[in-house]
């Protein structure tokens, strides 16, 4: 049967108290509101078009790797080792790009498979093939699915989805066909106690996405608690995979000597808990380097790297290898790459903080909303009132700011709380980004005095 969602479950986080518009006498608010029209007119008048959409690095980011492009010419040495990255072979990566991508997650290079230049193109080819043909010698998840439904009429396979969370991978199961169940984020990582229940209780239930380190959008990072308890599932499929996107691994711009989770090794996890097939890891340099022009890669335990690199040989002969031998001679191991994102930190950090100070100073004695305070990645997570989050989004853009889609942080885009929005402040100028931050704070604030005179019967949202 499909999973109902628990509401009480992710009642935590929703803004927990009255906000200062639902505290108000009928004039107080009416003077706010009024107030808070001239503000939106004022910004509506400067004809802004400006985008938070998407987590994109800045044109200053991606120019940080502009030396990389000056690392081959016509008269460089192609050769690694004894492969050759201007022609077939290697379908595994050449030598030196997997022994970076080992040495960054820690494995042994034998787990490693380096491929293109997009994880989430990975993550695809990596869930078709358990679709079409199986893992674990188990029967293609397809087939699974086809005999599900002729069982159970509207029964489908189902994928642990946590959220807030990241659309794309929602997408790609979705696309599948699976039911994707949310499953609530702590500040610890997701609710372990929810997901044991499903996987060790459903056999139907047959993967996971998560993104463990400055999780998108919320920044968390799964604690060793949390990733110990992953260690330990026991799930009723066999076939049972979870699909670790280690996005942000080395994407911190905390200040120096400020604390900064790190991320226990899950398969020293997996190890120590005497396990061995369950995780399937992935990353890439997509948002160290250039976007769509890097180097992706997958590890997992030497069974699955088996099934994946037979999967994998038949669609395609090698991967590309001229980036990959670019990106081992600019990065050259984990101190280089790390120096290289403390560069990246350094433009990041002030538009992280930026987000706080505008929310804080706008918003934060009016217990209207709460957000989350990251340490790393790419996003903020915002919830405003219950009710009000495509409200905001809609009035943010009316005013000439593009945000990502109210919902998409939940599967199919629908947010039963009307709640979350995806901040994404990577892209923007400081000053573009600032301008932005004020629009969003008027309309979560006109949204948020709306709503109050709404819960007063006093308001409909198709006035103006």
């Amino acid at each position: 049967m499909p999973v109902k969602l628990d509401q009480e479950l992710f009642q935590h986080m929703l803004p927990q108290q009255a906000n200062a518009y639902q505290l108000m006498s009928d004039a107080e608010l009416n003077a706010a509101l009024e107030a808070i029209g001239k503000e939106a007119q004022e910004v509506s008048e400067k004809h802004l078009a400006l985008d938070m959409a998407r987590g994109k690095p800045s044109p200053e980011q991606t120019a940080l790797s502009r030396p990389l492009l000056d690392l081959l010419t016509s008269a460089s040495d192609l050769t690694d080792g004894a492969s050759f990255a201007d022609n077939y072979g290697d379908p595994d990566g050449l030598p030196s790009a997997r022994t970076l991508a080992a040495e960054l997650l820690d494995v042994d290079p034998a787990q490693v498979i380096v491929a293109g230049s997009s994880s989430l193109n990975l993550m695809h080819d990596v869930l078709d093939m358990a679709y079409t043909h199986g893992i674990a010698g188990q029967k293609p998840w397809a087939q699974q699915a086809s005999e599900l439904a002729a069982a159970h009429p509207g029964e489908k396979l189902k994928f642990l989805c946590p959220v807030p969370g990241y659309d794309r991978h929602f997408r790609i199961t979705e696309y599948y066909g699976f039911e994707n169940v949310p499953v609530p984020m702590t500040e610890h990582g997701p609710d372990m106690k929810y997901v044991r229940m499903l996987v060790e209780g459903d056999s139907t239930v047959k993967g996971m996405w998560c993104v463990p380190r400055f999780a998108n959008p919320s920044g968390v990072s799964y604690s060793d608690e949390v990733v110990r308890a992953f260690a330990s599932l026991r799930p009723a499929a066999p076939d049972f995979r979870v699909m670790w996107d280690n996005a942000y691994a080395y994407h911190t711009f905390a200040r120096p000597g400020e604390t900064c989770a790190s991320l226990m090794n899950i398969f020293d996890a997996l190890a120590q808990a005497g396990r061995d097939d369950l995780v399937i890891e992935f990353a890439s340099t997509a948002k160290v380097t250039f976007p769509s022009s890097g180097m992706a890669w997958v590890c997992a335990s030497e069974k699955d790297i088996q099934e994946i690199r037979a999967s994998f040989s038949v669609r395609r002969v090698s991967p590309e290898k001229l980036l990959q031998l670019a990106h081992v001679r600019f990065l050259k191991d984990r101190a280089g790459l790390e120096a290289h994102m403390e560069r990246h930190a350094e433009l990041l950090r002030p538009r992280f903080e930026l987000v706080e100070r505008k929310l804080t100073d706008g918003l934060g004695k009016l217990a209207v909303a709460a957000w989350s305070h990251p340490k790393g990645g790419y996003f903020v997570s915002f919830n405003g009132p219950v009710g009000s989050a495509r409200a905001i989004v809609s009035r943010t853009r009316e005013m000439g700011v593009k945000l990502t889609s109210a919902g998409a942080t939940w599967p199919s885009g629908n947010d039963p709380f009307d709640s979350n929005i995806r901040i994404a402040p990577s892209y923007p100028s400081l000053k573009e980004l600032s301008q932005a931050l004020d629009v969003f704070v008027i309309a979560v604030k006109q949204v948020a005095a709306r709503l109050a005179k709404v819960d007063r019967g006093q308001y409909a949202f198709g006035d103006r």
